[in-house]
């Protein structure tokens, strides 16, 4: 069995074991037996900036709910701290920097094969491996992952997409330019229709798929781009949050209003189409808040997106699966964003294999209870010039411009002491693994620009809120 924590807002509740035999059984002809997946993932969401994970500003009533529903994951990670090699590991359940995908996508440096700028064409995401398995795969919102053709979503393992190709876009226009905020809607099964509020489009657009597909297994990445800049909210969600006097936060706190609206009416029409306990929710931030930039909160964790301190790379994440995951349980190991991609695969039917290369594994016999201890006893990042490996309650950052900084995270979970000096053996050890692992790394795909190594750097210098604001 697994550790029991104290869920926020939910009372401990005992554990009842649930029989794996009708969850890993081969698949019926029809798909009968085989869940659907509905992965809802935010864009730069602060860690503490939804009712659940202790905002006192911002409700996210449905989205709690959601996650009462469920199993929550208080040490849950992504692999990447910025949006676009973040989502590389999610949709493909294998460390991005193993294939090269070190930076944020941007534009072409100088030396570069641009026809690389995306997601490596041979890497396979979820959606190929699900539409293997006689699926139908569906994406609504940001993609990130290429602008080119090849890189593109229904090339990738998708059936059907709505949405752009970009990092992010404004929330009430569009026009026909290919690129920037204001980028064309592309869509492969209709004509898109004119925006009105680009996150209620998306809610749209993912009741729509499931209304339509929910007589076979389905697979919906819904990839919303709030509370991602820039900072655009309606009116009617400005008014709920008037009493925020700081005007960033409160757009911020309405962008994650609409947001939980939204994720509310994803999940009544699961239920409406009678899918309840047949699908999976899952819901993740990309990664942690940026702070500055969109008014986000990562409390109690310090750092921000960017950056491989707590609050860049722990997110809010966790799974629902109406009668058989066990309501109001956490799951108190580590768990990666990786393991989603894996797990989705095996509960399709099909057990991974080399040829995958996953990172990640299979979560389910852990959250069922029939496996003890923890998935991962290490994890590791590593993110242009910055990188970092947690062993136990030990993570150390290494950066270029000072000593590795070690934290016991067991005693200090915000990241305010720095113990590297008082424990060299251990410093020691876990740079040399490392190192190990750094230095067979393939060479980035791609790069940012040079300006960004010292933008990098420069934020962990500065100081984070990791308390709660009144």
């Amino acid at each position: 069995m697994y550790k029991i924590g104290c869920f926020l807002f939910v009372e401990w509740l005992l554990i009842t074991p649930l029989m794996a035999q009708d969850i890993f059984s081969p698949p019926a002809s029809g798909g009968e037996s085989r869940p659907n997946y509905v992965l809802i993932v935010a864009d730069d969401l602060g860690y503490g900036d939804l009712s659940f994970t202790g905002s006192t500003q911002i409700k996210t009533p449905h989205i709690d709910q959601l996650a009462e529903s469920g199993v929550f994951f208080p040490e849950g990670y992504v692999s990447s701290a910025v949006c676009s090699p973040s989502r590389a590991g999610l949709l493909t359940g294998r460390n991005q920097v193993r294939f090269g995908y070190d930076n944020n996508l941007a534009n072409n440096q100088p030396g570069f094969d641009p026809a690389f700028l995306g997601l490596p064409v041979g890497v396979k995401t979820v959606g190929d491996h699900l539409k293997e398995l006689g699926y139908v795969t569906g994406m609504v919102g940001k993609w990130h992952l290429g602008y080119e053709d090849q890189f593109f979503p229904v090339n990738r393992g998708f059936d059907e997409f709505w949405g752009y190709r970009g990092g992010g876009h404004d929330y009430f226009e569009a026009s026909e330019a290919k690129r920037g905020y204001k980028a064309k809607i592309e869509c492969n099964y209709k004509t898109p229709q004119e925006i009105t509020y680009i996150t209620d489009d998306k809610g749209d657009e993912c009741v729509n798929f499931i209304y339509r597909h929910q007589d076979e297994p389905f697979f919906l990445y819904a990839s919303f781009n709030a509370p991602h800049t820039p900072m655009q909210a309606t009116a009617e969600d400005l008014a709920i949050y008037q009493h925020i006097e700081d005007e960033k936060r409160r757009t911020y706190a309405a962008m994650v209003h609409r947001l939980d609206v939204n994720v509310g009416r994803i999940v009544a029409a699961v239920e409406e189409a009678g899918l309840l306990e047949n699908t999976i929710f899952v819901f993740i931030s990309d990664n942690g808040g940026p702070v500055m930039t969109n008014g986000s909160i990562n409390a109690p964790y310090n750092g921000k997106k960017g950056t491989l301190l707590e609050g860049g790379i722990r997110v809010p994440f966790f799974i629902s699966w109406s009668g058989h995951l066990q309501p109001g349980e956490v799951f108190d190991y580590p768990v990666s964003a990786l393991d989603l991609t894996p797990t989705f695969v095996a509960l399709a039917g099909r057990e991974a294999t080399e040829q995958d290369q996953f990172d990640g594994l299979n979560l389910m016999p852990y959250l069922l209870g029939h496996k003890d201890g923890a998935p991962h006893e290490e994890m590791k990042w590593k993110f242009t010039v910055s990188a970092a490996i947690r062993d136990g309650k030990w993570k150390l950052v290494r950066l270029p411009d000072r000593l590795p900084m070690l934290f016991n995270l067991q005693t200090d979970f915000s990241e305010q002491h720095d113990v590297a000096l008082e424990n060299l053996t251990l410093t020691k050890s876990l740079l040399k693994k490392l190192g190990d692992w750094d230095v067979r790394l393939p060479h980035p795909l791609f790069l940012e620009g040079p300006e960004w190594r010292k933008v990098q750097v420069g934020q962990y210098d500065k100081k984070y809120p990791i308390v709660q604001p009144h």
